[in-house]
């Protein structure tokens, strides 16, 4: 067999391409740079080439995990509003529960990935989380206000910054029960249904009103931020 001969960039994508489900697997400390070579196909002088160091090939995991969405870029461009928030909460439902078939390995993968890191010294997942934070937060607190002035959002004591973290880590969960090959629970209803009852949930949490839900899901649902998912 001829090896393909891959550009720089190339390279480096097929490495974390590589990596990415090793790491999951056996977590940051278990994984060795002979493992990540021969899942790459490559000897460890290249990988070293490319990421002198494993930390450097974490990284890079993260990195990519966190660019290139085309729906985070355009959620980026929108005005803060009630509407925007409601986008922001449905897409990130969608993302963790119902990803498309092409996204949905490597989204299983990074969920691994970030539960080995809890288990380990926590770096990939807080560095993660603050990475989301600073590119998310400023839009969903700004939408938070513009609800509130709006009428469609009543304020209650959870800090804004809570709220935001509490969005997340209760689709977070749900997203960890679906990684074995058997769920570890079901949900009552099709996964299409609980994307729509989680929406609301969350929404409801946060404290818009169910005006404001219902009426914002109605256009978010004809169109959404992400490519729709099979089926």
């Amino acid at each position: 067999m001829v090896a393909t001969r891959l550009d720089s960039d190339e390279r480096r994508k097929a490495i974390v391409a590589a990596a990415l489900p090793l790491f999951a697997r056996k977590g940051f400390a278990g994984t060795t740079t002979r493992e990540l070579a021969q899942a790459a196909h490559i000897s460890e002088a290249l990988l070293f080439k490319h990421f002198p160091s494993k930390l450097d090939l974490y990284g890079e995991i993260l990195r990519l995990g966190c660019d290139g969405d085309p729906a985070l870029e355009r959620l980026a461009a929108l005005e803060p509003s009630t509407l925007t928030l409601v986008r922001m909460i449905r897409y990130m439902v969608r993302y963790f529960l119902q990803a498309t078939e092409t996204d949905a390995a490597e989204r299983d993968w990074r969920q691994r990935l970030v539960l080995h890191s809890f288990l380990e010294d926590g770096e990939y997942a807080r560095e993660l989380f603050s990475a989301i934070f600073a590119r998310v937060y400023p839009l969903f607190a700004a939408s938070t206000d513009a609800a509130a002035a709006a009428g469609d959002l009543v304020l209650g004591p959870v800090a804004a910054a809570n709220s935001f973290w509490f969005a997340h880590h209760v689709v977070a969960m749900m997203a960890f029960s679906f990684l074995p090959a058997r769920m570890c629970l079901s949900y009552a209803g099709t996964l299409g249904s609980l994307v729509e009852q989680t929406s609301w949930f969350v929404l409801r949490g946060i404290g818009l009103t169910d005006a404001a839900i219902t009426g914002s899901l109605a256009i978010v649902r004809t169109d959404p931020l992400e490519i729709p998912p099979p089926g």
